[in-house]
């Protein structure tokens, strides 16, 4: 993995000052950004969300997803504990990109699920890669961590690649009428915790 640390800088943000630290992987030409606050070193596991770019939901608010707001209750979690981070990874529509995932969109306005419209495009239903994140972490030191998610494929990743999980901690968020479907699918489909 050809992750390399690029520079960091403080980052205030609603939730309180947070630093953001600017990774690049030299294969793909991708950037990816650590959020952190407060120390990080020590025995204490850490408060970790590993998030998966999505500009829809992160940025433009869309409510067929629940991205934006997982994103949001991590970064105020955090806040409230004084201590943690987040690794965001621009791995747009589970690693299919921004142009596909708009494609996925369309096949799921005729129908198709989360998962069939990726298979329709000739890709997986995730092709998410975590490899990524070990580098980040060594970065920081960070050996175990509180991670915030409700996918167990991510921990089976972390875990893998030598990151301890001592705690896994659900991160839910309100169902709304778009994003009902999806959030049934990720369980039932995708084997993600209720």
């Amino acid at each position: 993995m050809s992750i390399q640390y690029v520079a960091s800088a403080s980052l205030p943000t609603s939730w309180g000052q947070f630093s953001i630290h600017g990774f690049e992987d030299s294969e793909s030409g991708k950037e990816h950004v650590a959020l952190t606050m407060g120390n990080l070193s020590g025995d204490e596991p850490v408060l970790c969300r590993v998030h998966s770019e999505c500009l829809t939901g992160d940025c433009m608010f869309s409510l067929r997803c629940d991205c934006g707001p997982q994103l949001q209750v991590a970064m105020q979690r955090i806040a409230e504990e004084g201590r943690g981070m987040i690794l965001y990874l621009r791995q747009e529509g589970r690693g299919i990109g921004l142009h596909n995932k708009i494609r996925a969109y369309a096949l799921q306005d005729s129908g198709a699920d989360t998962v069939e419209a990726n298979v329709q495009l000739g890709f997986d239903p995730d092709l998410r890669d975590y490899d990524l994140c070990k580098p980040m972490f060594e970065h920081f030191n960070i050996s175990s961590l509180k991670l915030m998610t409700n996918n167990p494929r991510k921990v089976n990743a972390l875990t893998d690649m030598g990151i301890e999980v001592k705690e896994i901690v659900p991160i839910h968020t309100e169902a709304n009428p778009h994003n009902e479907s999806y959030l049934a699918v990720k369980v039932d489909k995708m084997g993600h915790m209720k």
